[in-house]
């Protein structure tokens, strides 16, 4: 018998691939940081689709596109579920349910319209990923890292905000009419303006401005605390834990442990 052919050996291996997958992912090395831009680049397109949704939709190649995009989120879930440690921690993963719910949206843009504005978490991901930090470290603008992930978050929340407004309240309208209404509303609603020209019928469109005015004053005052507050390392203190120190900080504030920040935490 070949011995290719014996009972518990493999004719392919895995594992290589997995590594692969899992540097491209948490590498920080140029081939890896060149991977995360691409992916990153196809993120941002993927939600430019759905900020011209509007006015794509009525055009023969809206499903076209739509079914193309399907292919590639289906894909990048086949290959972090590979590159995952267990089943477990890739269904565990938030972004995992996020993917699949975007996924049935696109495979179901009719039925499932309603859950399209969860597509703007993809850009989300693009400030969860180590390309932000190595890029603003590589730049000198780390200790803008803070302003730009609080800034992120927001911009997040806005659009994901709009994008529910627009789908439940506003779908009907023509071209990008609707979705202009939405975000107009969204801004409205969160900097506490209140023009009233424009509100949301019934009891849904009530608990969305309630829940979008709770949420989004506190994204807008943690991105105000971001940008004035004074700048201090990301460094975990050996001793106690504490994650954030003064830039030049020689003993933690907290225990008094002696600190040996490196230069490119600055």
């Amino acid at each position: 018998m070949d011995s290719q052919d014996t009972p518990g050996t493999s004719r392919f291996d895995i594992n290589p691939l997995r590594e692969t997958i899992r540097r491209i992912a948490k590498g920080r090395d140029t081939w890896a940081l060149r991977w995360q831009g691409l992916l990153a680049f196809i993120d941002i397109c993927i939600l430019a689709f759905f900020l011209l949704g509007p006015y794509l939709r009525d055009g023969p190649s809206y499903l076209i596109i739509d079914y193309m995009i399907a292919v590639w989120v289906g894909a990048e879930l086949i290959a972090r579920s590979l590159a995952a440690p267990s089943l477990g921690r890739f269904l565990k993963n938030p972004m995992t349910w996020v993917d699949l719910v975007i996924l049935a949206t696109l495979l179901f843009p009719d039925t499932l319209f309603n859950f399209a504005f969860l597509r703007v978490m993809r850009i989300w991901a693009i400030g969860r990923s180590p390309l932000l930090r190595e890029l603003m470290r590589r730049f000198g603008c780390l200790h803008l890292e803070d302003v730009t992930r609080a800034s992120l978050n927001f911009v997040v929340f806005l659009f994901m905000v709009t994008g529910f407004v627009y789908t439940t309240f506003f779908y009907n309208r023509d071209g990008g009419e609707g979705f202009v209404d939405a975000l107009y509303f969204t801004v409205a609603t969160i900097t506490t303006t209140g023009f009233g020209d424009i509100t949301l019928p019934g009891t849904l469109g009530k608990l969305t401005s309630v829940f979008t005015m709770i949420i989004g004053i506190s994204l807008f005052v943690r991105l105000a605390q971001a940008i004035v507050r004074p700048h201090k390392v990301r460094f975990a203190c050996p001793e106690c834990g504490l994650q954030r120190h003064d830039t030049d900080a020689v003993h933690c504030k907290a225990c008094g442990h002696l600190l040996n920040i490196p230069d490119d935490g600055v």
